[in-house]
Order: C-alpha cells, then structure tokens, then sequence
C-alpha cells in the first residue's frame, strides 16, 4: 500500500489511495487558518495573541452549524503545539501541516490533544476524568488541548466541577469549548472565556469557494447553480458542501457531468426563481386567474407551495432593501437585481408593508393546512387584491389636494345616500335593522362619513361581523357598495353622547331662566321634571 503527498485542503495529510470516496465536507476541511473563509476578524486576534504571547488558557467558539467550530479547534490545537518543519519552531498562527504535530493532530491521533462530544458525555463523571488528567503534563506536544464540542449539552453539576480548573488551569492545559446554543452556557463559564462568535458565511462568498471546489474536482457548473445551493446552505460551509456533493452526483453524466441551475432546483424543489418573478408581475397587476396558473406549474413540478410563498417573501424583501439604498446582493441572478431595481421604482412603502404582511400570514397558514395547496391559492389571491386597493398615504395625499373623483364603480349615485350619519342610522332605524341602528346610536363615534366610506370608532365592543352586516344591511336598501371600517382614530361622541349632552344644556338653559332660579332657590329640595323648552320665547 502506497502513500500519496498531502494536498491542499485536506483533512488527512496522509491518505492511502484505496481509501475510498471522501465526502467533500470532509475533504475540504481547511488545514490552515488561511484557508478558513469568512472568520479573519477572529483569525486576525488569535494571530496577535500568539506573536506577542498573550494566548488565552480557554476559547469558546459559538456560531450556527457548519462555520468552522471544529475546524477552527483542531486549527488552534495545532497553531499551539506546531513545531516547524525543522522541528524547533515555536507557535504559529500558520501552522506548517508537515511536523509530526501538525499531521497527527489533522488526523484526530494526537495523545495530547483530547476531543470530546459533550453531547454524549453530559455527567460530572466526565468531567472529573479530565480534572484528574489536566494535573499531568503533555507527553509529547508543547500543550495539551481538550476540544470541548457542544458544549452547551453539559449538565448544571458537570459545568460547576469544571469551574475551579477552567478559571486556574495548570499552564500546560488550554481548552477550546464549541457551540451552536452559546444562551445556554453559563456565564461563569463565558467570562472564564475567551469567546469568538464565528459569523455566517455570506452567499457570494460561500458560491466562489464552490466554484474552487468544483475546479478541484474537476467538474464545470453554472454559476446560479452555485448561487442557489449557497442560498440553500443559508450561511454554513458544511450544508452547502453536503449539498454540492449531491448536485454533482445527480449531474446528468450524458452532459459530461456538468452542474446546471435547472438540475439543482430541481433537486432541492426550489421554485424556479423566474417562475417566481413572472407570479409576483400577476400579483402587482391584480391577475388573479394567471397567478393561480403559475401555482400550478410549480405544483405539478413538485414544489412545496410553502417554498413559493417563502419565495415571495424573499422577493418582496430584496424590493424593500432595494428601496432603501442597500447594496444589490452579488449572490443573485443579474436579471433578479435588474427586476428589484425596477419593483423598488415603482412600488410605494405601504404597498410593500401590506403585501409583506400578508404574505407572511400566508406563510403561516400554508404551513399548517391540512391542503397546503389551497391555502397557497388563497393566499397568492388575497395578496392579489390587496395590491389592486389603492395605498393609503397616497390615498390621503390625494384627498388633501382635493385630486381624488367620486368612486366611479358605485352603482348609484353617493347623492342618494344618507345627508349624514344620523340620517343613516335613522335609515337603518326605519328599514327594521333595529339592533344595528341600536349599536351605531349608542356605541359607535364616528370618524369619517363619506359614502360610501364610513369609518366609525367603537366606543364598546362591538359584535365580530358587525361590518359585514352593516354593509349588506346598507346594500339592501340602495344596491350601494358601502365600505365600513373600525378604526382607531380621533372620533366625534356617539349620537347617545350627543343627545344626552343637549338635553343636560338645555336643562342648565331653562335653570337658568329667572322664574325657575327663583323656585330651586326656595326650594332647594326640589328638582326640574316634566319640562318643555322653546328658546325662542325664553325671556
């Protein structure tokens, strides 16, 4: 059995060539601090804390799945211990991966560097095995390394046995502890820590590391097909990785293995992003009929109709970041960041807040049907109407200008309505809609009464399809189309207030009058019943 020489980014210096297939997450594992992407904030500290000899007893390195924890340990452990080529060198931020050190640390065999997986070693028990083992010196490295992965998984009394050691280790001992859950450590751990917070890896980024993969590798691929799975990978080397060595294994080999968008999405059920666009454009346009048609392509393709929603979103949110100013995404398809630009033009805050809104209603909806296919349709055409209503600051300004016509579509005239709001409720009083007339007489303040607007206050609760009825109450009488609306503004007292508020002034008006003054004076007991007013002949 023959050896081969390492090459770069392998995790294995060393590898007998019938080793078998490795993955390419494992493949490409970074071997130095240089080729550990996205994190030189944290590269750039720990390369100051070894020249000036200032290195930490313990590192916690937090982040989501996939960043670099591990990697990043096994980086550190051998930074610390690598002794050169010439075996006398000292620690180093560039470890030179050909020392004894350096190769066996790369392939997990050191005696001196220790990894645990505190998800399955949880106990105190644990914990005391390696307070005992910290007391004895390295054998053969400068330090010994626990690599503490997971660390959160820990239990309450196996965090509290470490402490003492953690705070005061022998100088021989570092530890490195990683985690995805860092709000579960507690803090007498972290402040016993020097702690690096590893960031996601943004997406153009993560799709030029697999553009260099893939040249490794020797397969060609297309460039949104590498923006896709590094959208897909949502920030972790190691997901897109997993997922890149799955495109190139259901590359078409007919095409000579060639990594395309259409095979990706179509492996991911991704929805096809132009298919997205085109249904946004029938949203916009209030195509109820050719949006639904696009939902069903995507359907039939096999997409998650969760995933078209999700889409949506993702599409109404570049428009928004795109209105404000913010940088176009290099991830993205030039045609994409062309069509932001364009929607970001010509779409209004309000009109994208609402569909925002309701789109991720939609989201939530879709999720939880029992048919997630139609709770799709009926979200897609609730968002289609509501992108056909006008949008209310514009709305408003208009009104303000006095540039907005009467609403053309009303089927009788706003002439024939009623002159005022009590003429409504007295309307509705005399058609026999006695408890509605009721519950706007006494518990509704009104706000705006244009018809066939009408929005009202409530002053008390109000039943929930109070509107709904109110309108077809109204609808009946004229074949008005009424849009009544609750809302939460400035109101005028409710016609009850009203009237209770006249008849205490024109009680004050008639105690005031010199004959009637006259008798409560003398009478202080007495009290104004059964009176009649008519000021006009008041004296």
């Amino acid at each position: 059995m023959t050896e081969e020489s390492p090459a770069l980014g392998l995790d294995m210096p060393m590898q007998p060539r019938d080793a078998g297939y490795r993955v390419l997450a494992r493949k490409y594992r970074p071997q130095t601090f240089a080729e550990l992407i996205g994190q030189e904030a944290m590269v750039r500290t720990l390369g100051n804390a070894i020249k000036r000899d200032r290195i930490a007893h313990a590192f916690l390195l937090t982040g989501v799945r996939g960043v670099g924890k591990t990697s990043t340990a096994r980086l550190i452990a051998k930074a610390l211990n690598c002794i050169g080529p010439a075996g006398n060198g000292g620690p180093t931020i560039d470890p030179c991966n050909v020392c004894e050190p350096c190769i066996s640390i790369a392939e997990g065999r050191h005696i001196d560097v220790i990894e645990m997986d505190a998800a399955s070693n949880t106990s105190v028990d644990n914990i005391r095995e390696i307070i005992e083992a910290v007391r004895y010196s390295a054998v053969s490295a400068r330090y010994k390394v626990y690599i503490v992965d997971e660390v959160h998984m820990l239990s309450k009394n196996a965090f509290n046995a470490l402490l003492k050691t953690l705070e005061e280790p022998p100088p021989h001992v570092k530890f490195i502890f990683a985690t995805t859950e860092i709000d579960k450590v507690p803090v007498t751990v972290l402040s016993r820590c020097q702690r690096f917070d590893l960031r996601r890896i943004p997406a153009d980024l993560l799709a030029s590391h697999f553009a260099y993969v893939l040249e490794q590798e020797h397969v060609v691929s297309e460039p949104d097909a590498l923006a896709m799975i590094a959208r897909a990978a949502e920030g972790s080397v190691r997901d897109g990785l997993s997922i890149l060595d799955q495109a190139v294994a259901h590359a078409d080999m007919d095409s000579g293995g060639k990594v395309t968008a259409d095979q990706v999405q179509g492996m991911l059920g991704l929805s096809d992003r132009g298919a997205l666009r085109r249904l946004l454009t029938h949203i916009l346009d209030g195509d109820g009929k050719n949006a639904l048609a696009i939902l069903g392509e995507q359907h039939a393709l096999g997409v998650d109709p969760a995933g078209v929603v999700r889409g949506l979103l993702e599409l109404v949110h570049g428009i928004t970041v795109t209105k404000v100013g913010t940088t176009d995404d290099p991830a993205l398809p030039a045609e994409e960041r062309a069509a932001l630009a364009e929607w970001a033009g010509k779409l209004g805050h309000g009109t994208l807040h609402r569909l925002w809104q309701m789109l991720l209603k939609g989201h939530d909806e879709v999720v939880k049907a029992a048919d997630p296919r139609e709770a799709a349709d009926m979200a897609v055409l609730r968002a289609v109407y509501a992108a056909t209503l006008p949008d209310p600051g514009e709305l408003a300004r208009r009104i303000a200008e006095g540039g907005v016509a009467a609403p053309a579509a009303s089927p009788t005239p706003a002439s024939t309505a009623p002159a005022d709001f009590g003429a409504l409720v007295a309307r509705l009083e005399a058609g026999g809609r006695y408890a509605l007339a009721q519950l706007l007489h006494d518990n509704a303040g009104l706000v705006r009464y244009a018809p066939p607007e009408l929005s009202l206050r409530a002053t008390k609760p109000l039943p929930v399809d109070f509107a709904r009825d109110l309108t077809a109450a109204l609808k009946s009488f004229d074949g008005m189309i009424w849009q009544v609306g609750l809302a939460d503004e400035p109101a005028s007292a409710t016609l009850l207030e009203q009237e209770n508020a006249a008849r205490l002034a024109n009680e004050e008006f008639v105690k005031a009058q010199p004959l009637v003054a006259g008798l409560l004076e003398a009478f202080p007991s007495a009290e104004l019943t059964g009176w009649t007013l008519n000021r006009s002949d008041a004296a």
